[in-house]
């Protein structure tokens, strides 16, 4: 028999299409796994099997079976996006466990698709932070369990990489998606603005939050973006010469990037531009207030998603954050800064087509009890490993993950990309050919 288990959404999609495969022994097998490794992961806070395979019978008696995309494929959801007859917990003990009577839209488009949702994923608290604990559960790294996976989609990131499941659906405010994607060895793209559907939380963080793809493989990534869009899928094209800006310089004074992260982004470089590349040393303007715009568009979506929760049953981590943010929120609904980095940011960006940073600044905090620390703690440690997503989120342009080399430690690191709007084809093009000019291993080694 054959084990469905590590291969690619791509791989499970063509065996189902063509009844090679069942969608319930695919959906079966990664159940197993699940359950085989989610206790030393912590990637679910729910888990759907009998659920999931009831919906893979029903997908296998289909009468379009052999034209779905994603026919058959096993799906994670973040657990911030509603699926239907599930509780969105949001990783709170605040949030009502009352089951959603639909789909969010994303979520929706994927089952179209022929995905199976097979549990919904571990996020923090209001996925306010870059690592992922809490009252349902810590998500670690499946290459190094003593590290967090990341966040705020840490167990979308964590349940990929441990071969759970082929494809996660997560979602990108400050670098939520881009996070845990580099830590777990991950493609994880945030669309640009109005790409994809958000609707996530109360108001997208003032529209900085967008819906995307956390994968093991540029074209899974490629094909989950196509689905996700509603778009026709974005097949690889012949590379085009682009102009590529290198920067290993940190958007925050004082927070330095590591030398594994920058050595990973000089070699990306050179690798580019053996390809045939135009790439060259070139810092974005960076503003002096960057730092407190983010903190300021950061705090105060919190304080927005916080509004009508139970206070004495968030984390004292996240009252201080919303608490922090409620000041803001006027001055960030309006939007003027945002505005600003984006006028600033647009002549770089007529000069280079993409830009090419290191992913994060240094290693991932350890697994912890992170929600029963102190608030500034918490923050310094975010701020001190992922200075380089959030820019991107306040322009609102498309940016990306890639695996690139490993750590000391063993466990992956990667780079960013970062493009204009309307470039995500072309981000996934260059990260297809660092994908080939240096092969990542897709899945940790987890026995």
């Amino acid at each position: 028999m054959t084990n469905w288990v590590g291969r690619t959404a791509t791989e499970i999609a063509a065996a189902v299409r063509e009844k090679r495969a069942t969608p319930h022994e695919v959906v079966a097998e990664h159940l197993a796994r699940i359950e085989l490794l989610d206790a030393r992961v912590g990637a679910f806070r729910r888990l759907r099997a009998a659920a999931a395979l009831a919906e893979a019978d029903e997908l296998a008696a289909r009468a379009d079976l052999a034209e779905l995309p994603l026919a058959g494929v096993p799906l994670a959801v973040k657990d911030n996006l509603a699926v239907r007859g599930e509780s969105t917990r949001l990783g709170s003990a605040a949030t009502p466990d009352t089951p959603a009577d639909q789909d969010h839209v994303t979520v929706a488009r994927l089952r179209a698709a022929g995905a199976v949702v097979v549990g919904l994923t571990n996020v923090p608290e209001l996925c306010v932070f870059g690592t992922t604990e809490g009252v349902h559960g810590t998500a670690r790294n499946p290459w190094d369990t003593t590290r967090t996976a990341g966040g705020s989609s840490g167990g979308s990131a964590a349940a990929v990489a441990a071969g759970m499941v082929p494809i996660a659906l997560g979602n990108d405010g400050m670098g939520s998606l881009r996070i845990p994607a580099a830590n777990c060895g991950l493609i994880g793209l945030k669309p640009g603005f109005g790409t994809v559907p958000a609707g996530i939380g109360n108001g997208d963080w003032f529209g900085m939050s967008e819906n995307g793809p956390l994968a093991t493989t540029v074209e899974d990534a490629r094909l989950m973006f196509s689905v996700l869009a509603a778009t026709e899928p974005v097949h690889a094209a012949e590379p085009v010469e682009r102009t590529i800006a290198v920067s290993v310089r940190s958007p925050l004074i004082g927070v330095t990037i590591s030398r594994p992260y920058a050595t990973a982004a000089r070699q990306a470089a050179q690798l580019l531009a053996a390809a045939g590349h135009q790439v060259r040393r070139a810092d974005p303007p960076y503003p002096l207030w960057l730092g407190t715009t983010s903190l300021a568009h950061w705090t105060a979506g919190t304080a927005v998603d916080a509004a009508g929760l139970d206070p004495r049953q968030l984390t004292r981590r996240t009252r201080v954050h919303a608490a922090v943010g409620r000041r803001f929120v006027g001055s960030v609904r309006r939007g003027a800064r945002r505005e600003q980095l984006r006028t600033r940011m647009e002549p770089f960006f007529t000069k280079h087509d993409v830009l090419l940073t290191p992913a994060l600044a240094r290693r991932a905090p350890a697994a912890a009890n992170w929600h029963e620390r102190g608030w500034l703690r918490n923050l310094l440690a975010n701020t001190n490993y992922s200075p380089l997503t959030p820019p991107w989120n306040l322009t609102g342009w498309p940016a990306m993950a890639v695996p690139f080399g490993t750590l000391p430690s063993g466990a992956p690191c990667a780079v960013q990309l970062v493009g204009r709007p309307g470039s995500e084809a072309a981000l996934l093009e260059l990260a297809g050919q660092l994908e080939e000019l240096r092969p990542w291993r897709r899945t940790a080694p987890l026995a």
